[in-house]
């Protein structure tokens, strides 16, 4: 039995964020799950892969997350709890969906869980999800700790049935990736068949009816704020004429800077849980008796700027700060030293003196910048376009993936990213203005998500582009979930199909389509020169499994290499290749057999022949 699925109510566990999370949902009765992957929120949507394989629960990777939000609430609207998962960029793809959703509302509960990703761990970029919920209208809840979200997300779909419309689930990477106890709770039978019953002047968006379902969300947003007003996840607690306004994980870094501070009983501290409409009234009551405000919040000024209104429309003056050069950045994360030292000097509290370890003769930790995996058949497929390219200049759109560590040196492949899917379009537009050859390099699943449209695009406007898609057979990045090209057999699960690239690319009018296995260089290359030497739209698909992946699945293992004594110490492999098997000792290169998976592009391109596998006796 699944972990999350064999405890007592009752009973302390110790879970990350994201495990406890799915077990909220579980708890709630969710009986339609639906997602596309994305760090930080991808163990959610692992748990509820393996939940849906022992139990009623309906769990699906969807192509991308504008799918993945139509599933989910079409299944809310036929009265199924539904939940839909993604990252903060994800919301921009399902943005479409979302604004219309909004008027439309659900029947069933239907939590859209939002991760935001503070520091861009994993991430292009920084976006604050939260006006997200102000630019749709919809109700927000954001948790704390590990046990509030747990707890949390039933009262999401509790508050989104009230409500009659989708509530936004926004947490952060600290909250995902961090572990807490969790009290299990009893889980609420899931009501896994719906019933839809037509109404379409209620659910087919056009505009006559969408002027009306604009006065009903209004209307919604309206008994939103009087529940935010009375909510729990709004509590004030301390007291003092100094004041916090705080939410999500900001919340723990002030309560640790009060106790350190010892000034729990000088300040009084709002938490904002149920974040959007945010509680006018409590805030104003709030404020009234106090000297001086401080918002502590990641990110953009949301609550602060909403904050400032409130109490000029209430005749306030007290001053009110939040983001500034003195104060918190909009950029990146923060921290619970930098709180406590912002606070103090906000307030004019002391700071008690620490003694800190005088760590000056320890030298610098090492720099680890990401890389390809030893044996990546990316890194192979880099070396074969350049190889193919040789001295011809050419522009590199890349993507979303593993493959986008590609732009590192010396692969150096990859000069453009803006989002997934992205590749294409840029490669049009590059190839259009500059007169040179663009090569756009898209994965498998990225092509399948957002990539289909470009690659139409490019035939229909004839572009000179070459398009190399590469297929590893998973969704590497995010830790191997599926995708539509991926062979479900390999995992033992039945009840899938599986939709060939091939097709794909030669049903949107590609006429040049090649099929090159990445580890055999020499006829990878030829092949690579035919497609960049072809006026118009070619398509190159690598295809070779993700060396991880296939570790996973148990797939023979092919013998290490070694670097023999012919080696005359050239070091193309390391200069060219730079895979994360080779080491320099004594100056020369060797490869640490334990690293090594045997794919055997670095003896291919020793000019000397110098590596060779490893003998077994």
């Amino acid at each position: 039995m699944h972990k999350l699925l064999g405890h007592q109510s009752g009973e302390k566990v110790f879970l990350l964020g994201n495990e406890a999370i799915a077990r909220g949902a579980i708890e709630a009765g969710v009986a339609v799950a639906t997602t596309y992957p994305g760090t930080p929120s991808s163990e959610i949507s692992a748990n509820f892969f393996d939940i849906s394989r022992e139990s009623d629960l309906y769990f699906e990777y969807s192509t991308n997350e504008k799918v993945a939000l139509e599933v989910a609430a079409a299944a809310a609207n036929s009265g199924v709890r539904s939940m839909c998962i993604m990252k903060h960029v994800g919301m921009n793809v399902a943005a479409d969906a979302l604004m219309t959703l909004a008027y439309l509302g659900v029947k069933g509960g239907l939590v859209i869980l939002t991760a935001d990703d503070p520091f861009m761990f994993s991430s292009q970029n920084e976006q604050d999800n939260r006006y997200y919920a102000k630019l749709a209208g919809l109700p927000m809840l954001e948790p704390s700790s590990v046990e509030e979200a747990a707890k949390m997300v039933g009262d999401a779909f509790d508050l989104s049935e009230a409500l009659q419309e989708p509530v936004i689930f926004r947490t952060t990477t600290r909250i995902n990736h961090s572990t807490g106890v969790v009290t299990i709770g009893d889980i609420k039978p899931p009501y896994s068949k719906g019933v839809f019953k037509k109404d379409p002047f209620n659910y087919v968006a056009v505009p006559a009816v969408s002027r009306n379902l604009h006065v009903k969300l209004l209307q919604n947003l309206e008994k939103a704020e009087a529940l935010s007003e009375e909510s729990i996840h709004n509590p004030v607690s301390g007291k003092g004429k100094c004041g916090i306004i705080c939410n999500g994980v900001s919340w723990l870094y002030v309560a640790d800077a009060l106790k350190e501070l010892d000034k729990e009983d000088q300040v009084t501290v709002l938490r904002i849980g149920f974040s959007n409409p945010m509680p006018k009234n409590k805030i104003v009551r709030f404020l009234e008796p106090l000297d001086k405000v401080l918002v502590v919040e990641e990110g953009e000024p949301f609550m602060e700027e909403a904050v400032k209104a409130m109490a000029q429309e209430a005749g306030l003056t007290l001053p009110i700060f939040g983001k500034s050069k003195e104060l918190f950045s909009r950029l990146f994360e923060l921290d619970p030293e930098t709180v406590k030292n912002r606070m103090a000097a906000y307030f004019g509290f002391p700071v008690p003196a620490r003694e800190r370890l005088d760590l000056t003769d320890l030298p610098k930790l090492p720099q680890r910048p990401p890389s390809l995996c030893p044996g990546c058949s990316h890194r192979a497929t880099f070396h074969v376009i350049k190889k193919a390219a040789g001295e011809q200049d050419f522009i590199c759109a890349t993507d979303i993936g593993c493959y986008t560590l590609g732009f590192f040196p010396p692969l150096s492949m990859g000069d453009f990213l803006i989002c997934m899917g992205s590749s294409m379009g840029t490669g049009c537009g590059f190839s259009k203005v500059t007169g040179k050859k663009t090569v756009s390099i898209i994965g498998d699943s990225t092509f399948f998500h957002s990539g289909i449209p470009g690659l139409i695009n490019a035939v229909f406007n004839n572009h000179n582009l070459t398009v190399v898609i590469l297929d590893n057979g998973t969704t590497a990045m995010t830790g191997h979930q599926p995708h539509p090209g991926v062979d479900m057999v390999q995992q033992k699960l039945e009840g899938f199909n599986r939709i060939s690239i091939e097709a794909m690319v030669r049903a949107a009018g590609v006429s040049h389509v090649s099929v090159i296995k990445p580890f055999r260089v020499s006829k990878s290359i030829e092949t690579m020169k035919d497609a960049l030497a072809y006026q118009g739209v070619s398509v190159v698909i690598s295809q070779e499994i993700c060396t991880l992946y296939a570790k996973g699945l148990n797939l023979k293992k092919q013998k290490p290499f070694y670097v023999t004594d012919k080696c005359k110490n050239h070091r193309n492999c390391i200069d060219e290749l730079a895979c994360p098997a080779f080491y320099l000792e004594a100056g020369r290169v060797k490869i640490d057999e334990s690293l090594c998976v045997g794919c055997a592009v670095c003896a291919q391109v020793c000019p000397e022949n110098a590596i060779l596998p490893v003998k077994t006796s």
